[in-house]
């Protein structure tokens, strides 16, 4: 199993705080988002891990080398960051996870180590976390299922009323499946341009064509992507005092 994070973009909404940095390492609670999510994916036992690098990328890789030499860390570099969303990303990681099972992550959550836990003993090969209990708004990526908890639909225009929940960017692909949604996405990306949309794009087709995909309910356990200043003081406020402490 390889952690596949993507962190190539901008982050314009994200304006002062990412004129400098980028997003992933904007510090928070004494660490920052990529050092979270990374140790939170040792903790899970995942040591081999592809970060997929634009905006900034010299920062991050500086960061990676200075802090976490006991991990496996493979860069790629996404040239075209600026121009393409997060489905072209992740299709450049598909050479680095071939013959691997993927977590894959994005790069901007906050978030209980407890979830990727949840995901990889759920007994399901394929299955994507999804944060329920809450007022959906048109900016979430959601989820709509059958009831034995298989994706039917993901999308932002789901009507909230059927949905279960918001995908929060936290997916597991076992081995089997990989060839086939990497097929598809190469569709998109090289066949089709379609290089600015989000990858759920792939999923949804995946699923269309017969794939299982299943979602996991984090139940209570906290998570955030934080895409605003106000999503980013909301997050330091209310999620960061009541997570799971750091390695030390």
């Amino acid at each position: 199993m390889k952690g596949v994070i993507l962190a190539a973009g901008v982050a314009s909404r994200l304006h002062p705080f990412t004129l400098t940095r980028p997003k992933c390492l904007l510090p928070i609670g004494g660490s920052t988002l990529l050092g979270r999510t990374l140790d939170n994916l040792e903790a899970a036992g995942v040591r081999d891990v592809v970060i997929v690098t634009g905006y900034l990328e010299d920062q991050i890789r500086r960061y990676i080398g200075e802090g976490f030499p006991q991990l496996r860390v493979t860069f790629i570099t996404n040239e075209v960051y600026a121009s393409t969303n997060n489905i072209y990303s992740l299709w450049l990681a598909k050479d680095e996870v071939a013959g691997e099972g993927m977590l894959l992550l994005d790069g901007d959550i906050l978030f209980d180590h407890h979830i990727l836990t949840a995901l990889l003993e759920s007994g399901y090969p394929d299955v994507l976390a999804v944060k329920s209990g809450f007022l959906l708004r048109d900016e979430e990526m959601k989820v709509e299922t059958d009831a034995a908890g298989r994706i039917v639909t993901i999308s932002k225009n789901i009507a909230p009323a059927r949905a279960v929940g918001e995908s929060i960017g936290i997916e597991v692909f076992s081995p089997a499946v990989l060839p086939g949604l990497f097929d598809i996405i190469e569709r998109k990306v090289v066949g089709e341009a379609a290089v600015d949309v989000y990858y759920e794009a792939a999923f949804q087709d995946w699923i269309d064509r017969g794939g299982t995909l299943r979602a996991v309910d984090i139940g209570d356990r906290l998570a955030m992507e934080i895409d605003t200043v106000d999503d980013f003081r909301t997050a330091e406020r209310d999620v960061l005092p009541l997570l799971p402490p750091l390695r030390t």
